[in-house]
């Protein structure tokens, strides 16, 4: 069996057309197109040669329909990170099965920079690992493939849960500035670039400070001459996950690994590092035997 928006998610995460799935795999465009529209059943000999060419299992393309996230207006997307987003948003999903994650606990839509600090009790000065911050208010960050480096960090959301996709060649602090403008558009400010400056730094903290205490690009310190062309400030590697480094933990100890992980999520291992690419601290292992699961509570404290 195959379930037609599978083969249209995995054909879209490959970046491929139809025509060059069919040149790939030896199946008429005009059937690729048959099939993603529910029109004809492919055999099963048909679709293996189909997960073969797009390079996901044949079960991938045989599970339920995929999420579709609720994107944030105004954000350009590229198509090939929506579908990167969408087995990020299953990945998730399958991490709640497993763990009692941190629920969403975002100010009301437009609270400011000093009105978000408050409600989540932030002191004063820089704020703090912005990845595990954003994660123990119950969002949900993930990395965007290597494939997908031209695509700006973004957001969505799926059935209430926020999330956020930072993208893998983002400088450290470029990074943490995309985790705090992500969370202005999730809030739905208009101007999320001048949130994410007054929430990183307050203005009126700035006074007699150097750039690099606050975790930023001397660029970003200036208040934005240019927001994207960043110098270094001091920052040696980028924020990590907190939640997904404690769920391959948790799982590790438990004898399940990534490449089990991966397998149950009908993806290749490579797809599922790329989600995390940079957000865990460690590599992410392949190999052994899952062991027993329980449903672990996971704590995050920032």
């Amino acid at each position: 069996m195959l379930t037609p928006k599978r083969l249209t998610l995995a054909r879209t995460r490959r970046g491929l057309t139809a025509a060059e799935l069919a040149r790939k795999s030896g199946v008429p465009a005009r059937a690729i197109g048959d099939y993603e529209r529910g029109l004809r059943t492919p055999k099963a000999s048909t679709v293996e040669s189909l997960a073969g060419a797009l390079g996901f299992p044949a079960a991938f393309l045989a599970a339920p329909e995929p999420p579709r996230p609720q994107t944030v207006p105004r954000q350009a997307l590229d198509a090939q990170a929506t579908a990167a987003a969408q087995l990020a948003i299953e990945f998730g999903g399958w991490l709640e099965r497993l763990f009692v994650l941190p629920q969403p606990d975002l100010p009301a839509p437009r609270t400011s920079p000093q009105g978000t600090r408050e409600a989540w009790r932030l002191a004063t000065g820089p704020a703090p690992n912005m990845v595990q911050l954003l994660e123990s208010h119950g969002v949900r960050v993930f990395s965007l493939p290597v494939d997908c480096t031209e695509q700006e960090a973004f957001s969505c959301w799926h059935i209430g849960t926020p999330f956020v996709f930072l993208t893998p060649s983002a400088t450290p602090e470029q990074a943490r500035f995309d985790a705090a403008v992500q969370l202005a558009v999730l809030l739905g400010h208009d101007e999320p670039h001048e949130f994410a400056a007054e929430f990183l730094m307050p203005q009126r903290h700035l006074a007699g400070t150097d750039h690099r205490h606050w975790h930023v690009g001397r660029d970003q310190f200036t208040r934005w001459a240019n927001l994207h062309s960043l110098v270094e400030g001091g920052m040696t590697r980028r924020e990590t996950s907190k939640l997904l480094t404690k769920v391959f933990k948790v799982l590790r100890e438990n004898g399940t690994t990534p490449l089990h992980v991966a397998k149950e999520l009908n993806l290749g291992l490579e797809e599922l590092n790329g989600l995390v690419f940079g957000l865990v601290m460690t590599a992410l292992p392949g190999g052994g035997e899952p062991g027993p699961r329980g449903r672990a509570r996971l704590t995050l404290v920032h």
